[in-house]
């Protein structure tokens, strides 16, 4: 039981190669794109969501925190079909790995800081010092500082990792119990899948919740640093 609740978030192997990195770069695929002068309504409704999304971002940066619009939409159309692709059966969700997810979130976040250390080096350090602290209390705030600023990527990361890793074992204890159910009492195998089905589609809610979280605190950090 322990082995079924946990091979789908062991990495995929072809003849013994890993497979992660063929996964990564399909969802990419997905999106579709147009060479014509009047798009459908499936790619001028994925503009207005780009566009949408892009612009409550970026509402509250300054022009140069707008260099990276790029970047942060990419960022969440990968983070959310990569997602969504995990909610198919016998698929594998890359950001159930938290290494991945750590790659991902160490060079945004140590892009920002630097840039905020490299524009305005005395605002980046106010923040280790704020302004009236008692002078028997300045070591230990810089290094609460110090420690709160290393751990946001790892914030991060975690963030991603168990909300989707919980809400994947979830539904695979849910739709165990409905298969082993529904030969004992059809009743009851009735309401658990009807739990599943609601199940499911929170866990497409929280798929695109959490790509948007995870852009969004990146966001925040390229603002406290531009």
């Amino acid at each position: 039981m322990n082995e079924n609740l946990f091979a789908s978030f062991i990495a995929p192997t072809i003849l013994g190669l890993p497979a992660a990195v063929l996964i990564i770069l399909f969802p990419p695929l997905l999106i579709p794109t147009s060479k014509y002068l009047i798009n459908n309504r499936l790619i001028t409704t994925q503009q207005w969501l780009i566009k949408l999304t892009s612009k409550q971002m970026m509402a509250m940066h300054n022009t140069k925190g707008r260099t990276w619009s790029l970047m942060l939409v990419s960022l969440i159309i990968f983070i959310a079909t990569t997602n969504l692709l995990g909610l198919l059966p016998h698929s594998f969700t890359p950001t159930t790995q938290l290494s991945m997810n750590l790659a991902m979130a160490i060079p945004l976040w140590a892009g920002a800081v630097i840039m905020g250390f490299r524009s305005k080096i005395k605002n980046a350090l106010a923040h280790f010092l704020p302004q009236g602290t008692p002078t028997p209390l300045i070591p230990m705030l810089v290094i609460i500082e110090t420690i709160s600023l290393l751990i946001q990527p790892m914030a991060l990361a975690v963030r991603l990792t168990v909300n989707i890793t919980a809400g994947h074992l979830l539904m695979h204890l849910i739709g165990s119990a409905t298969l082993a159910m529904s030969t004992i009492n059809l009743p009851s195998t009735l309401i658990i899948f009807t739990i599943l089905i609601l199940l499911t589609i929170l866990e497409i809610a929280v798929a695109l919740i959490q790509a948007y979280v995870f852009t969004l605190l990146v966001s925040l950090y390229l603002h406290d640093n531009t």
